[in-house]
């Protein structure tokens, strides 16, 4: 089955890359999850908006990358969330929410699905987390979490 990437896919390939996959992982995972549209030649005109839309919002190049990598590693980052007793939290912090508190300490604005979170972020405490910018370059930042008041 051939189709066009809508969302970067890991192991598969980004947006607007033409790909061929099995009958099955194209049916029933990538097309009902939004992660592709199907091959034909009228979507294939669609290709140039997801590419164009894809470099926008993409890191240049590998020093840029770099720079970016800097300016993230040398970054405080801290949230509060609502917590009870013992630092649990009421829900969990999510990527979207890490964006945010990084645009906040005065970093660069990310792409909040190529944050790699450890695990869900149900407590209080302070957390590492990855920041895939660039195939070769992975920035690591640490985040803290606090209780609110």
């Amino acid at each position: 089955m051939k189709i066009i990437l809508t969302q970067e896919v890991s192991g598969l390939g980004a947006p607007g890359d033409v790909v061929e996959v099995k009958d099955g992982y194209g049916r029933n995972y990538l097309l009902p999850q939004g992660f592709a549209i199907g091959w034909s030649r009228g979507a294939e005109k669609q290709i140039t908006l997801i590419k164009r839309a894809r470099e926008a919002r993409e890191i240049r190049d590998l020093g840029h990358a770099n720079e970016v990598k800097a300016q993230l590693e040398g970054l405080k980052v801290s949230l509060s969330a609502r917590a009870g007793d013992g630092g649990r939290l009421f829900g969990s912090i999510t990527a979207g929410e890490i964006v945010e508190a990084v645009r906040a300490a005065g970093g660069p604005t990310l792409d909040r699905r190529r944050i790699v979170l450890p695990g869900h972020i149900k407590s209080v405490g302070v957390y590492q987390v990855q920041v895939k910018l660039h195939p070769e370059v992975t920035a690591k930042f640490d985040v803290t979490v606090t209780a609110a008041k």
